[in-house]
């Protein structure tokens, strides 16, 4: 079975308790099929590291 594209990614979200639907919320997307898109292709590192710094702020109660 092949790997996922931004496996680290979905992975620290597990960990850290956030939905995908929660972030791409936070992140301003419309519709969480679109950001399920956007991780279909792997996504350059400065990317993944927003994503990241996001999941950290959900995780942290810190959005809203």
């Amino acid at each position: 079975m092949a790997v996922k594209a931004n496996a680290d990614v979905r992975a620290y979200a597990i960990e850290k308790g956030v939905p995908l639907w929660k972030l791409a919320h936070h992140l301003g997307y419309s519709h969480e099929n679109s950001f399920s898109r956007r991780l279909r292709y792997e996504l350059p590192e400065d990317v993944k590291q927003e994503y990241k710094t996001a999941i950290d702020v959900i995780a942290d109660g810190a959005e809203e």
